[in-house]
Order: C-alpha cells, then sequence, then structure tokens
C-alpha cells in the first residue's frame, strides 16, 4: 500500500475557520493553564515593524467588483494588515462574504459535539496502533496534559486540537485573526455579513474523511507538533508580502491523497468560483475573504474563475 502524505497543520489552518473555534472550543480552559513562553521563533518571525502587504484580488462586470482577501485565522498580535489596498477595498465594499458566520459558543459545542464525539463506549487511544498512542501521548505530556485528554473523540478532530496547543502557547490567537477583525469592522461599519458555508458543513467535511487518513494525519500532529509554530510562522511570512507562489508551495504542496483534497480544497474553491459567477449578475461592491491557501496554487479559487472565462486581477 503507498504512503499517504497528510496535509500539514498550516494547510488545515489556512482551509477552515470554523474548526479552529470549534477545537478552542474545548481545548482552551485546559491549554489556560500550561504557561505562554513565545518561541525565538515566533519571536523573530512574527514581530512586525512594518506594515504587512498580503495579497488581493478582484473581479469586475460592468459596476459589480468582488474582492479576493486570503486570511489566516489566527494571528499573534503584532501583525497589521489593514492599510492600503485591502483598507481601500474593504471601505468602499457594502458586504463581507466570509467562510462562516460563527456561531455562540454553546452552540458550537453543540455542534462538535455532534460531529467530533466519538459513539458512547468507544476509546480514541484503544483504536490507534501502539507507535501512534505513543506519539500521541508524548505530545499530550509536553503539554502538560493527561493522556486521556482526547479520548472521546474522533481522530480528526484530535488532531486539529492538538495543533492548536502549541499556538495558543506561542500567542496565536483567533481573536488577533484577520477574519475576526474583519467581521467586527463590518459589524461597526453595519453592512451586511454573509458566508460561503457553514460550521456544521465545514466539521462534516473531515468527519467524512477515511478513518485511515484521520488517524494517519493524528499521527503526523503528534510526531510534529513541536514543528508546528514554526511551519505557521513561514506561512504568515510569506502571506504578510503577499508572496502567492511561496504559500502556494508551504499550503498546498504534496497533496498526494486526492479524496482528502477533494474535499478540503478543489471542490470549495469550485463551489466558490461558481457562487462568485453567480454574485456577478447583481450590483454591488463586495468583499470576499477566505483562507488564503484557496487563493493559491493549483486548484485555486482564481483557476476556477478562468474557467469560467472570469478573469481575477492582483490589485495588491
Amino acid at each position: 500500500m503507498s504512503k499517504v502524505i497528510l496535509p500539514r497543520f498550516t494547510r488545515i489552518m489556512a482551509y477552515a475557520c470554523a474548526l479552529l473555534a470549534a477545537a478552542l472550543a474545548f481545548v482552551a480552559p485546559a491549554a489556560a493553564k500550561v504557561q505562554h513562553h513565545p518561541t525565538p521563533v515566533a519571536s523573530q518571525k512574527l514581530a512586525s515593524p512594518h506594515i504587512a502587504r498580503p495579497a488581493l484580488w478582484k473581479v469586475q462586470s460592468g459596476e459589480t467588483v468582488i474582492y479576493l482577501f486570503g486570511t489566516v485565522h489566527a494571528l499573534p498580535a503584532n501583525i497589521d494588515w489593514f492599510d492600503g489596498a485591502v483598507a481601500q477595498a474593504f471601505s468602499d465594499s457594502t458586504s463581507l462574504v466570509t467562510e462562516i458566520i460563527e456561531k455562540k459558543p454553546e452552540d458550537m459545542r453543540a455542534i462538535v459535539m455532534d460531529k467530533a464525539m466519538l459513539p458512547q463506549g468507544q476509546n480514541l487511544r484503544a483504536t490507534l496502533s501502539p507507535s501512534t498512542r505513543k506519539a500521541l501521548e508524548k505530545a499530550l505530556a509536553g503539554n502538560g496534559l493527561a493522556p486521556a485528554m482526547f479520548d472521546s473523540f474522533r481522530p480528526w478532530y484530535a488532531a486539529v486540537a492538538l495543533s492548536t496547543l502549541p499556538l495558543m502557547k506561542s500567542g496565536y490567537d483567533p481573536a488577533n485573526g484577520v477574519d475576526g477583525r474583519l467581521v467586527k469592522m463590518a459589524q461597526e461599519r453595519g453592512i451586511e455579513h454573509t458566508a460561503l458555508e457553514t460550521p456544521e458543513y465545514q466539521l462534516g467535511l473531515f468527519d467524512s474523511l477515511p478513518i485511515a487518513s484521520q488517524r494517519g494525519y493524528l499521527r503526523e500532529v503528534a510526531i510534529n507538533s513541536p514543528k508546528i509554530t514554526t511551519e505557521l510562522g513561514a506561512m504568515i511570512a510569506a502571506w504578510k508580502v503577499g508572496n502567492a507562489a511561496r504559500l502556494a508551495k508551504l499550503i498546498n504542496a504534496d497533496q498526494s491523497d486526492p479524496k482528502l483534497a477533494e474535499a478540503l480544497l478543489l471542490g470549495r474553491n469550485r463551489n466558490w468560483a461558481a457562487w462568485i459567477g453567480q454574485r456577478l449578475t447583481k450590483p454591488g461592491k463586495v468583499f470576499i475573504a477566505v483562507g488564503a491557501g484557496h487563493l493559491a496554487g493549483h486548484g485555486s479559487v482564481q483557476e476556477q474563475l478562468a474557467k469560467q472565462g472570469i478573469i481575477a486581477t492582483r490589485v495588491q
């Protein structure tokens, strides 16, 4: 059987913000007990003495303009990206579109209970190979948590939740993420805010993955837990300077699992491109903010739009 190379956590971060929010709903109380010590990598690579210039595109049909902005769902507090063409485009827009509209914490917890919990009587660690179980327990211990932390959860959720721990310890926070800030500004301006997907749909994508892929991904996350902050730091460095080619390499390279790539990336990009094509038939200016991985590399939203004859122009 050929080896399946599963996506790094940086790709998951770039694909689904609902998943991160749901993970934090359960992990945050336990992780809060762990002391936060920003790593040298985080301090060196994420300090931002200058304004970031992430990439921005637009598509236009007559007087209808739709901006496409790639986001990072959790950031440290010291990155200022709302400036220049991005700030102007958002100010000109009368509608914000994000991947999801987040629900109340208690509602998110209910969704997680439905999608991420194992059936009663099952135990995650009991279903894992000895090597994966050992790697999981070592990663949990390294974060000051009990071995049974994720025993009640499905492998995909345990992998994502485990991935959040080193990020939280290094100062990453969804409250500083691009999506959250845009939503807050849209509320302050009183403009329309709609979504391309629902939290239930996003979580369902992961829950529908083959069990072998879920367990393999959990093993990869457990083994590579110490590297997660470094990987995300590299992605943010490319995002800050608008290097879409570098982002594509970091986020979307080595996608050797066709089912996973289709579920998390390609299929969603096609759906979103179709939505954009329909939206172009209506007047107005729309600001779309989705994970940066969807706007970079093969199968990107821009590439899917081009198949419809719609050209996305880089404006920053």
